[in-house]
């Protein structure tokens, strides 16, 4: 990462990244298109980062690619294809963010969300623009059941570092490795996913 100015790092365009590329094994079926609150996990994704007006908006399609895709609401978002995705969810970011830097070079910053997280709204994303803003740091992450994960905001002083992951372990090991560069926003309701059916049962009841 660049060297941090003393002063705060200033964000004025951010996007948001949402991480739909994986093929749901455990779970047997598509979990980007399973259904809570009558709408797919995916489009509620969409449309709560519609909500904190991200721009741009990038979608990471991989597998089940022409499923989804026809099944969601593509109006003013940038789907990204990763023909990649099976080496892990790193190919994803790597995409999203070259993407950024090809078409929207101006973007000072990004929010990585994952589709598997229900309680995501835009709530917690405009939660971490606020606390972006408040304490000038150049990455914060949401917080739950004592660890730090998405969604998460990075600044574009790190897009290198998000250029460098490989395989799939994410970004954590960014937020690691800047613990001091790193503010957090509590999102307790963050601990919950759907990997499996039985995760869906659960969220159901």
């Amino acid at each position: 990462m660049e060297k941090e100015n003393a002063e705060a790092l200033i964000v004025e365009k951010c996007a948001v990244i949402i991480l739909a590329a994986g093929n749901s094994s455990r779970l047997g079926s598509p979990k980007q298109l399973l259904v809570y609150h009558n709408k797919t996990l995916i489009q509620n994704c969409i449309d709560h980062a519609k909500q904190v007006q991200a721009k741009p908006l990038i979608v990471v399609l991989g597998a089940h690619k022409e499923l989804i895709k026809s099944q969601i609401d593509t109006l003013n978002i940038t789907v990204v294809e990763n023909d990649n995705w099976e080496s892990g969810m790193a190919s994803s970011i790597t995409s999203a963010v070259k993407t950024l830097q090809d078409s929207f070079p101006d973007t000072d910053g990004l929010i990585l969300m994952v589709c598997d997280q229900p309680f995501v709204d835009w709530k917690i994303l405009s939660k971490l623009l606020l606390k972006q803003k408040e304490t000038g740091k150049a990455i914060v992450a949401s917080s739950y059941e004592g660890i730090n994960g998405t969604p998460a905001f990075f600044h574009r002083s790190l897009f290198t570092e998000l250029l460098d992951l490989k395989g799939d372990s994410g970004a954590k090991k960014i937020l690691e490795k800047y613990k001091n560069s790193l503010a957090c926003v509590s999102f307790e309701a963050g601990s919950i996913d759907i990997d499996t059916s039985e995760d869906y049962k659960n969220l159901a009841k």
